[in-house]
């Protein structure tokens, strides 16, 4: 038997001493993004637990969404990135800009 060596972690230990592993991150299919399946993907991407450009792929993300979810996950924890602005009428949802477009490219 072969034991096959990992390139990362499969679980990693946060500073606040809670477990976070590749079972705990939100489903690829994921179109809901609230403030704790931000900051688990965040936390993932900060400590190994999942590449950056894994996250991009997985979870359509850009590089500016990944980069403010770590800064705010960074600085403010898991409250820095909810979301408690009013939607101001008029103005497009997020999912009307992403209407049409795919994440392979096509």
């Amino acid at each position: 038997m072969y034991i096959r060596k990992q390139e990362r972690p499969v679980v990693v230990v946060l500073p606040d001493r809670t477990i976070l592993s590749v079972a705990d991150l939100p489903d690829a299919g994921t179109s809901r993004w609230v403030a704790s399946r931000k900051a688990k993907v965040a936390l993932a991407v900060v400590h190994g637990l999942l590449d950056r450009s894994e996250a991009q792929t997985r979870y359509c993300l850009s590089d500016e969404e990944i980069d403010s979810w770590v800064r705010r996950v960074t600085t403010k924890g898991a409250i820095g990135l909810k979301t408690t602005n009013v939607q101001k009428p008029g103005m497009p949802r997020r999912r009307d800009f992403a209407s049409g477009l795919r994440c392979d490219g096509a």
